[in-house]
């Protein structure tokens, strides 16, 4: 079987996608970038930036490359070329991901300053800035995969002669995603989250300083953190989530209708066709956000989102009734009834979370922090009650779409949780940019009324940020599940049958209890990484205070040393994400290898269900903790005893929001898709062990 034809609608798409994020970037950069102060301290953000993702991107290449040749020696022998290809497939799909966190961060570090000028003008010209910011990232992120994916497909269905062989193959393009996504988010989150810690606790709560005042010596590292984890590290998680969902709808589609070359084509087929009518969607979406001066940004964000939803919904089911209705053997208006079913749960779980970070929720939080308990309590007390509802919504759409189409289906409800990817990153990606927006315009002295729209545009942005992780969370959940059912079926072609009876085989218990864990483990050391990073800064901080006379006063000519703390937290992040990396890639080989194929089935079902709701509570918790304390400062209360607690919530919930939980999505994926990768060696190397007989 060749590639289908409806491979190339796909391409067609990408292409399109990619010159619309062009015309997007171009839009941003032909505005001005404001006065010579806003150029600074745009320039500052931006040189810290890419200096962070270049040594970044240094330290990651030399891992792509062991791991490029580990996979070249270990795969040998198994299947005909299998180790060489996964390799080329590990290194494009690593190579695109660093492409898109680069491309994407780039036109935010330049959308920034343009913003704040705009807002000068009017509310509504600071949003037509921002967002296309944004945008730019979400076609990347979207296009990017398609090309990708789709062009390595062509490539290896040439070299194999069958799609089925280049699935496999192409295991390795989403382990290479997911390596250097992981990497990204922990890296980049543990950087933002670091500055941002220790910019509050001594600038604002020991120093009483405005957010992001120019005398705070990590005001800019703040910033920069923000593009490096908000907008590289988030690009590099939804990148992955794509790639990793694609790829196990086409596994598994193959393996649904294996002898039935015409569902296999048909079922191939309806997945390109479909991303290609998501990128069309999410195109036609971003004209749909609109506002008038002194309207409702969330509310514009949030119709953008629907309406690109509702063409997707639209023209899946065109797709299946004009292109495959007749078909034998498959019934297509199911699979476009998961599809549908899949971004109807993604946007019900971005929505609970946009309820559980906004609103009555977020009020009845501020009035709780009369003290730092009782808001830490609060802010514990919403995570966990917010992880409830997404739950159940995912249990619907696995229930919905095994119904609809097996496992398959299953699969194809993930596809549609992303289908609209390039909004649905677009809407995230422009929050940092407002968040930057604001710092710059605080830097630069303007007036306070420019201040007041960026951080209306801010606000926005931080609860359509926790929509997207409600997606990404979502998504991660069914695709992890379909790695895993991949992973089964990646066994059976190696003559083993997973056996995850827990009474026949206690073994598989322990597996689920180590994979529970793990979740927990990750969390605390991206936890603790954050911890020690920002306390370097906050070092770095009061040092700068006590020893440069004037700069907490602000007299004039006294500048505050940026570079230090810029440096000082790039060293910190870089060195704190190699741990937390290296283990998640470590632990299911080691598992596998030892306990054995069933033990690691075990392992990758124990970590899906206490990694899920874990990410969606820490998410979520941030999430409240941040908007309470922005409306405690919007209502007022700057200065006073309820916005202090609230800073102190703000900051437990930083590296909740923006380094472990959204870092946890990510490690469920890649321990499955490393599992699916590796099963072959994991299976010779346990078969080899002394106790293979007493755990087969």
């Amino acid at each position: 079987m060749q590639l289908p034809k409806e491979a190339m609608y796909a391409i067609v798409a990408g292409v399109v996608g990619l010159l619309f994020a062009v015309v997007m970037a171009k839009k941003v950069l032909s505005k001005d970038r404001g006065n010579d102060t806003m150029k600074e301290i745009q320039d500052n953000i931006a040189s810290g930036a890419m200096t962070f993702l270049k040594r970044e991107y240094s330290v990651l290449s030399i891992f792509v490359l062991g791991v490029a040749v580990i996979l070249s020696v270990a795969l040998t022998g198994e299947v005909d070329g299998l180790g060489v290809k996964s390799a080329i497939a590990f290194v494009v799909g690593a190579l695109c991901s660093s492409l898109c966190g680069f491309g994407g961060m780039k036109i935010a570090t330049a959308a920034n300053a343009r913003t704040t000028q705009a807002a000068t003008r009017s509310f509504n010209e600071a949003l037509n800035v921002a967002f296309p910011g944004g945008v730019v990232m979400g076609m990347l992120v979207m296009c990017v995969g398609v090309l990708g994916l789709t062009g390595l497909f062509y490539l290896f269905t040439g070299m194999t002669g069958g799609v089925r062989e280049a699935s496999i193959v192409m295991a390795g393009f989403s382990m290479g995603a997911s390596s250097i996504a992981l990497f990204a988010r922990v890296g980049g989150g543990i950087y933002t989250k670091a500055a941002d810690v220790g910019a509050d606790l001594v600038g604002k709560v020991e120093a009483g300083l405005p957010e992001d005042d120019p005398r705070n010596p990590a005001a800019i590292a703040d910033n920069v953190g923000d593009n490096v984890g908000d907008v590289a590290g988030m690009g590099a998680d939804l990148f992955e989530s794509f790639v990793g969902a694609l790829l196990s709808a086409i596994i598994l589609g193959l393996a649904a209708y294996a002898g039935n070359d015409a569902g296999q084509t048909a079922a191939v087929g309806f997945i390109f066709a479909t991303v290609a009518a998501g990128v069309v969607a999410s195109i036609v979406g971003v004209f749909a956000v609109r506002v008038k001066e002194g309207g409702d940004p969330q509310a514009a964000l949030r119709m953008g989102t629907i309406v690109s939803a509702l063409l997707f919904a639209v023209l899946v089911f065109v797709i299946a009734n004009m292109l495959y209705g007749d078909v034998q053997g498959v019934d297509a208006m199911k699979w476009a009834i998961a599809v549908v079913i899949g971004l109807g749960c993604g946007m019900g779980i971005g929505f609970t979370a946009e309820h559980y970070t906004s609103g009555h929720t977020v009020e009845d939080l501020a009035k709780q922090s009369d003290n730092y308990a009782t808001n830490i309590i609060g802010g514990l007390a919403i995570g966990f009650r917010s992880a409830v509802y997404p739950l159940l919504i995912i249990a619907v759409a696995v229930i919905a779409g095994y119904q609809l189409g097996g496992m398959f289906g299953v699969t194809l409800a993930a596809v549609g949780m992303l289908g609209t990817l390039g909004i649905t990153v677009g809407v995230d990606a422009y929050g940092p940019i407002a968040d930057n927006a604001g710092g710059i315009a605080e830097g630069a002295h303007l007036p306070p009324e420019v201040r007041e729209r960026t951080d209306a545009l801010d606000s926005a942005g931080n609860t359509t940020a926790a929509i997207a992780k409600g997606f990404a969370i979502g998504s991660a959940a069914l695709t992890a599940l379909a790695l895993f059912v991949a992973y089964s079926e990646s066994l059976k072609t190696l003559g083993w049958d997973l056996n995850l009876n827990l009474i026949q085989q206690p073994i598989v218990l322990a597996g689920m209890l180590i994979g529970g864990v793990i979740p927990f483990l990750f969390s605390a050391d991206t936890m603790n990484a954050v911890g020690r990073a920002a306390q370097s800064v906050i070092h770095e901080v009061q040092r700068q205070f006590r020893e440069i006379p004037g700069l907490r006063e602000g007299k004039e000519g006294v500048r505050a040393e940026f570079e230090r703390c810029v440096d000082i937290t790039t060293k910190g992040a870089l060195k704190e994400m190699i741990k937390p990396g290296v283990l998640a890639v470590l632990i299911p080989i080691v598992v596998g290898c030892f306990l054995g194929p069933d033990a690691l089935g075990g392992l990758l079902a124990g970590s899906l269900v206490a990694g899920v709701p874990l990410a969606i509570m820490l998410a979520n918790a941030g999430g409240a903790w941040d908007n309470a304390k922005k409306h405690i400062e919007k209502t007022g209360g700057k200065g006073t005893e309820q916005h202090k607690a609230s800073v102190v919530g703000d900051t437990v919930g930083d590296p909740f929001k923006d380094t472990s939980g959204p870092s946890i999505n990510i490690l469920l994926k890649l321990m499955a898709v490393i599992s699916l990768v590796f099963a072959p060696l994991i299976v010779k190397v346990f078969k080899a062990m002394p106790w293979f007989e007493n755990f087969s």
